[in-house]
């Protein structure tokens, strides 16, 4: 069953609090604001150990008009569970299985998109071959989560320290983000030209839902899942 979460303030953290929760905090407490912080480039993946206020001013934005924006958020469904064993099922039904279906098509997609329009000024050269990558480097990453990170933690109490193998995810997951941006700079931040075809289109398209499915799947793990098993995160 869906889960309404408060949009209010979460309990214990003041109004004037906000902008200094860490990014990845902030993400888990206030999940109608994905969309936002995504929008803002403010990234609560694999940079969710910063605070609101110093993502936004790297960025150029002012920190309360951030937090006003997401203070005006309304509250926001979510079937994705709190429980560690379930989450990672979830995790794995949800993202795991959905990025195996998908980035083959998307790489055979990019590959005609870029021979049929080959002479284009805007053709996405080399987004077929980077798609590729990205599916194998994300095949091999999902696999060790499934094959012994994700049973590990089947095995372990939550506050259990698996911190050496969540680590070497932690640091797969700062790789991906590099192949997002890649993807990002390929596809012109997600927009096709105007004169694009259909095909050209839904790559683009594609791309974008792949993208965002990407960022809520790190999300999860890194400051959802992961801190539950995490001796050195622990306050």
């Amino acid at each position: 069953m869906d889960q309404v979460v408060d949009a209010g303030l979460s309990a214990g953290v003041c109004e004037a609090d906000l902008a200094a929760l860490p990014l990845g905090e902030l993400a888990r407490s206030y999940p109608q604001a994905l969309g936002l912080l995504r929008r803002l480039r403010l990234d609560y993946c694999c940079g969710g150990a910063r605070t609101l206020r110093e993502a936004a001013v790297e960025r150029g934005l002012d920190p309360l008009q951030v937090r006003q924006q997401i203070e005006d958020l309304q509250p926001l469904a979510s079937d994705a569970p709190q429980q560690p064993a379930e989450l990672s099922d979830y995790i794995r039904r949800r993202f795991h299985d959905t990025h195996r279906a998908e980035l083959p098509e998307l790489a055979r997609l990019a590959h005609k998109v870029e021979r049929v329009h080959r002479e284009h000024p805007r053709v996405p050269a080399g987004l077929g071959d980077l798609l590729e990558r990205t599916l194998a480097e994300l095949s091999e990453h999902m696999d060790k989560e499934e094959n012994i990170l994700f049973p590990m933690m089947q095995r372990v109490a939550p506050g259990m320290g698996l911190d050496a193998p969540i680590a070497r995810m932690r640091a797969e997951h700062d790789d991906h983000a590099q192949l997002l941006a890649a993807l990002r700079r390929l596809t012109d931040d997600g927009q096709a030209p105007a004169d694009a075809c259909n095909s050209w289109r839904a790559l683009v398209a594609g791309v974008n839902k792949f993208g965002e499915d990407l960022v809520q799947h790190i999300h999860l793990e890194n400051n959802v899942l992961f801190p539950a098993f995490e001796v050195s995160r622990r306050g």
